[in-house]
């Protein structure tokens, strides 16, 4: 179904330059779409947007989405007629150093977009990445469904909540009428896989490490997450925004994209099989004095897009670590990283045919 129905159709994506937005970039370029990118630059000369080569892929655009002056009159030059919004700060510890950035870009940021989606005549389709992190924590054993209660502890969570409740709000004011543009948001995992060079992130932590042969500390090593290779929740958004196009009434609502039980694992359970695909490397714990609170156990309940969508997570926990380990390695001999990143696309898509089969 995805194969042959982007092709030649414009795309806006906002935070382009990020991990997922390159992924996501590089993907729909591969399927034909015609991509416009509205991003910061890329934080490190590492990141997927240089590796893979993300400037010749789209109409690749430097732009603030706080400012939307500037925004809208990139909206009204493109006419996009599907937008995926990406653009964020997404960093839980960067958040409590700069909470007021954080707020800003992730709830008016957010909001920017969707008014400019509403003012965009060509807009049909918008799709909202939050975060899993949105839902109130419980600290639940039990998987989070879109139904439960949002909130945030953390200036992050919370700017994301927030989000949520925009996204809920212009849909519920401004995209009900059937024949209107159809707005969705998205929850995803904690997602992993080769480019990702932000600090305080577990797998790129790892990975300076090992390639400077010291030892990896672990902040948190007890705390369980939703792991998933960033190629599963960017094959379900692409997946729900065709059936946004064919049926904009049915699916403008939140939903979730996590992977299947046996990527609910521990930062440490995830350091040791990282350490394994390297090849060599040790870690130990971190001096917990002072941590940020954080939460303990996060889980995503998957089973509407698996219903409704009929997506399902299809990598297990050991083959999204190897990919991501992978990825890096190759970057850092200085392979062909365009070559190796579609292998890895062509990879997961054969995958996917064989669950569907």
């Amino acid at each position: 179904m995805i194969s042959n129905s982007f092709r030649n159709r414009k795309v806006l994506i906002t935070g382009h330059t990020g991990f997922k937005g390159s992924w996501l970039t590089f993907w729909l370029n591969r399927l034909g779409a015609e991509i416009t990118g509205v991003a910061l630059e890329p934080h490190t000369s590492l990141d997927a947007f240089y590796a893979m080569n993300i400037a010749l892929l789209c109409n690749d655009l430097r732009h603030d989405i706080n400012d939307f002056k500037g925004l809208f009159k990139i909206f009204t030059q493109v006419q996009p007629e599907i937008v995926f919004h990406l653009a964020a700060q997404p960093l839980v510890i960067e958040s409590y150093k700069n909470p007021l950035y954080t707020l800003n870009t992730n709830i008016i940021g957010t909001t920017n977009i969707l008014e400019a989606c509403r003012l965009t005549p060509s807009v049909k389709v918008i799709v909202v990445v939050t975060s899993d992190k949105c839902y109130e924590n419980r600290e639940s054993p039990l998987g989070y469904r879109e139904n439960n209660r949002i909130g945030g502890n953390d200036p992050y969570s919370a700017s994301k909540a927030c989000a949520e409740i925009v996204v809920h709000s212009y849909r519920e004011s401004f995209f009900k009428d059937k024949s209107s543009k159809s707005l969705a948001s998205v929850r995803a995992g904690n997602v992993i896989g080769g480019g990702d060079w932000a600090k305080n992130r577990i797998v790129p932590d790892c990975i300076r490490s090992l390639k400077e042969n010291r030892r990896i500390l672990l902040r948190n090593p007890d705390a369980a997450r939703p792991w998933q290779h960033v190629l599963e929740p960017l094959g379900g958004y692409l997946l729900l925004a065709l059936k946004m196009l064919k049926k904009p009434e049915n699916y403008n609502e939140p939903w979730n994209f996590g992977p299947g039980y046996d990527g609910i694992k521990s930062v440490e359970e995830l350091t040791i099989e990282i350490i394994r695909f390297w090849g060599m490397g040790s870690y130990q714990s971190a001096n917990h004095k002072g941590k940020i609170q954080e939460t303990g156990m996060l889980k995503l309940d998957i089973s509407k897009a698996r219903q409704k969508l009929k997506w399902n997570p299809v990598l297990s926990f050991e083959e999204s670590v190897k990919l991501s380990v992978d990825w890096y390695k190759s970057q850092i001999t200085n392979e062909n990283m365009v070559k190796l990143s579609l292998d890895q696309i062509d990879y997961y898509e054969s995958v996917m045919k064989k669950h569907l089969t």
